[in-house]
């Protein structure tokens, strides 16, 4: 698969140290070490090792990857193997995509208290959905998902919305087996929406009271709890947007449709158009729009392209895929088996014995069908390692994705 030829790690090697120095002190420690990372990313700097085929005698150097989740370049290995270990999880029903979006007023106190807020988003969502699902009048039953945070919209502003992936059903809360949603529809999004409402902004509410929220700039006034109340004052009558899309076509499209979500950055080096006069072009898709108008192209300066990328970093240790219900880590494996059984589906295949121990080139091919190894110029031989230079230090694990 040929690499794209502008990448997220050339803009910050480009005008990296112009933005530090323009910015100062305003960046925190996770940011600087982020913006390393990709500028490092697959340099010298990381070490790497020289291959030659064994056919037509064909040389590269193969430099290291930063492994860092931010970077948009080494999330490939990763990606497919959570997408592999989640197939497993896999029911034979219908699956929903439900997105949780918070309006623009809890948003910017999200961007200043980053840990906090998202943390409570991910609770009022799981909140929301479990009790929603576990009332009689609507399905009456426990049900499964996980949830995958997003903080960008396609122009890289700061937009934190949850997109939750759903079995279309859940285990009876009387235990008498499986209750299936009505086809094509899981929970009217309406009560979903006013729920998730009034429970987050009950939660912001309790975080301000305990002196957990914190101001800074042109929030400052919001320490003032009169002006918090007034800040919040307006989201607590607007409807705020949640999106149920339709259900997928079957178990084995989620697998195809989650890549594009659990380990996606901001955005991804194929959306990148140029760099040129210290101006980054990308393309984005404008969703207020319909037909060929909707694809668009997005010029910003180098510095202003960089700031937006560091919006979208987590603070360290933050988890941005959760699971809830059913399917929670503590109990996954035993309610998935009481699922399966009300469903009268087979148990998953036995995952493979070696996959921990297999040469991560090896294991990069077996779930992507890509090969790390064929000669990328005869295409008949294989890539050997044949030079480790001194001043190089190789990890013990290259993560070529």
């Amino acid at each position: 698969m040929p690499r794209a030829t502008l990448s997220v790690a050339e803009v910050f090697r480009r005008y990296g140290d112009a933005f530090r120095a323009q910015v100062g002190t305003v960046l925190s420690t996770a940011q600087h070490r982020v913006m390393t990372a990709i500028e490092q990313c697959r340099t010298a700097a990381l070490g790497g090792h020289v291959e030659q085929c064994d056919h037509c005698g064909h040389r590269r150097v193969w430099y290291n990857s930063c492994r860092n989740r931010h970077c948009p370049t080494c999330q490939s290995l990763a990606r497919a193997e959570w997408l592999e270990r989640r197939r497993a999880d896999l029911l034979p029903t219908e699956y929903f995509h439900v997105v949780f979006t918070v309006p623009p007023a809890v948003a910017e106190i999200a961007a200043q208290n980053k840990a906090i807020v998202y943390g409570l988003l991910f609770r009022a969502v799981a909140d929301t959905l479990r009790t929603i699902a576990a009332d009689p009048r609507h399905l009456g039953a426990e049900v499964g998902f996980f949830a995958v945070l997003h903080t960008w919209g396609q122009t890289l502003v700061h937009h934190p919305h949850l997109h939750c992936v759903i079995p279309g059903g859940g285990l009876a809360n009387d235990g008498s087996g499986w209750v299936a949603c009505r086809p094509g529809f899981f929970l009217p999004v309406r009560v979903l929406s006013r729920y998730f409402r009034r429970v987050l902004l009950a939660a912001l509410e309790d975080a301000f009271e305990s002196g957990q929220l914190h101001f800074a700039g042109r929030l400052q006034p919001l320490s003032d709890h009169r002006r918090f109340a007034e800040h919040l004052r307006p989201a607590r009558k607007t409807e705020w947007v949640v999106y149920a899309k339709r259900p997928f076509a079957g178990p084995e499209q989620v697998l195809d449709y989650l890549g594009r979500y659990t380990h996606r950055i901001a955005i991804s080096n194929q959306r990148l158009h140029s760099l040129d006069d210290g101006a980054v072009r990308f393309r984005y898709t404008d969703y207020r729009t319909n037909g060929a108008a909707r694809h668009k192209t997005m010029t910003l300066a180098a510095a202003e392209f960089i700031r937006r990328m560091l919006l979208h970093v987590l603070p360290p240790g933050f988890h941005r895929i959760r699971y809830y219900g059913f399917l929670a880590n503590r109990s996954r494996q035993q309610k998935l088996a009481e699922c399966r059984r009300a469903l009268c589906a087979p148990p998953p295949p036995a995952p493979q014995q070696d996959a921990e121990v297999a040469d991560y080139r090896d294991r990069y091919e077996a779930l992507t069908g890509r090969s790390l190894r064929q000669c990328p110029r005869c295409h008949a031989g294989d890539m050997q390692p044949v030079d480790h230079p001194g001043a190089w230090a190789c990890p013990a694990i290259l993560d070529s994705s």
